[in-house]
């Protein structure tokens, strides 16, 4: 005999409960740029992945009231710069905390360019300097597929977050 019953703690969610729900799921923490000079924005993201290797694409998303979304669009430019453990002072910058906006967010920390001219961080776990090959808009956020067109592997251990906290997986 089949019997539909309702999961305790089930129900329709809105916003705020989409955001409790997803700090449960750990993820690596990258920080997306784009822009030169005064126009230089980014964000700290943990959706940024894979999408192909062959040919090289990797995905974003971002939503679209952001800074970093606004100038992303307007270049057609980005790189996405995964951090590692020590980097937590670079994901707090760029999340905006303390009200930090557009080129003081590069403050602390070493950049350079790739193939692209998104500004790259010199010590990532790995910078994908990036294309924009296609985007889908949907909702309060945009999913930015980027062609990568170079690539710099560093080295270290990731920063991961989770529960609305920051750490690293030994």
């Amino acid at each position: 005999m089949n019997i539909s019953v309702t999961p305790p703690n089930s129900f329709a969610p809105d916003g705020e409960d989409m955001k409790r729900a997803l700090r449960r799921l750990a993820g690596g923490v990258s920080v997306v740029t784009t822009g030169s000079g005064d126009r230089r924005t980014g964000a700290t993201v943990t959706s940024a992945q894979s999408f192909s290797v062959a040919p090289p694409v990797m995905t974003v998303s971002l939503n679209r009231g952001s800074s970093a979304w606004r100038e992303l669009r307007e270049t057609g430019v980005f790189c996405i710069n995964a951090l590692s453990e020590s980097q937590r002072f670079v994901a707090e910058r760029f999340s905006g905390q303390g009200g930090i906006q557009g080129p003081a967010r590069y403050e602390g920390a070493e950049w350079t360019t790739l193939a692209t001219g998104a500004p790259a961080l010199i010590h990532a776990l790995f910078a994908a300097d990036c294309e924009v090959e296609e985007i889908v808009e949907r909702h309060s956020h945009a999913l930015i597929f980027g062609r990568v067109r170079a690539l710099r592997i560093g080295s270290g251990a990731p920063l991961i977050y989770a529960e609305g906290s920051y750490g690293s997986f030994v």
